[in-house]
């Protein structure tokens, strides 16, 4: 994601209201909604709580979908250490390899993040507690930024995947993000075709929606309590996401993923919409 998206995201998402602290810059050197605003949010403190067996059925597959390397485990890494220690067989679809994260860099150039972005991706799920029998693994390879443009690839790969019953676990059709969203799109109508359920999960919404933004489908919220141990899991598979956590010295810009960002992603629960 460039910077000119994500000031674009800002710029057409609802304003914050006056009682929320003005956070300072946060990814891409845009302000966002500061932790401190969501944890006073109602909206999110009146959503229910939901059980691992109630979101993904002990009978059900599990497909994530994820756009970026790293959106698995920021979306969904705390209920993936449930799934792994549970013993749940999981296929994951990597779409892009996530090779646009870093503009105009002479660190982190296309060719270097697409083949360091696919072995952090490995590790990351290794430190979720993945056996290797345990996960299957889709490379769809399409350009980062223009899923939409190429959808045909990902609906044929989920045409040939998803079956009656399955569980389709991927980004927020409204989070915000042109891929986010077209793989959401994407995703929501292989289920409907296939009979499959479909799981959202908001990765940058955290970032542009205000804590009691009507945007957000609240109807349709769980939460997903991670215990302890979920948590620090998911923690240390996210600081695998070494590429996504370093300034860039060639480009003088800051964390892809920067310490606001985290703080509103490493909570103590995960929100679906289901």
């Amino acid at each position: 994601m460039t910077p000119e998206q994500i000031a674009a995201i800002a710029q057409s998402k609802p304003s914050f209201g006056a009682d929320v602290r003005a956070p300072s810059a946060g990814a891409f050197g845009v302000c966002g909604t500061p932790l401190e605003a969501w944890q006073r949010s109602a909206a999110l403190a009146a959503v229910a709580s939901v059980s691992l067996a109630e979101l993904i059925p002990q009978s059900a597959r599990l497909i994530v979908i994820a756009p970026h390397p790293d959106d698995e485990v920021l979306a969904c890494g705390g209920l993936l250490a449930a799934l792994a220690e549970r013993g749940t067989a999981v296929t994951l679809v990597s779409v892009t390899d996530g090779e646009g994260s870093h503009p105009d860099s002479r660190l982190w150039p296309p060719h270097r993040l697409r083949s360091v972005r696919r072995q952090e991706s490995r590790s990351a799920m290794t430190l979720l507690g993945f056996a290797p029998d345990q996960l299957g693994w889709q490379y769809l390879g399409l350009p980062d930024g223009s899923v939409a443009a190429h959808a045909a690839a990902l609906e044929s790969c989920l045409a040939s995947l998803v079956r009656p019953g399955d569980c389709l676990l991927t980004t927020w059709r409204g989070d915000g993000h042109c891929d986010h969203e077209a793989v959401g799109e994407i995703a929501a109508a292989s289920a409907q075709r296939a009979s499959a359920r479909l799981i959202e999960a908001p990765v940058w919404a955290w970032h542009w929606a205000a804590p009691e933004d009507s945007r957000l489908p609240w109807a349709r919220a769980r939460k997903w309590m991670l215990d302890d141990q979920q948590l620090a899991r998911k923690r240390l598979a996210v600081a695998a996401h070494v590429s996504q956590l370093q300034d860039d010295s060639s480009t003088r810009a800051g964390p892809v993923l920067d310490k606001a960002t985290l703080a509103r992603l490493l909570q103590p629960y995960e929100l679906f919409f289901t």
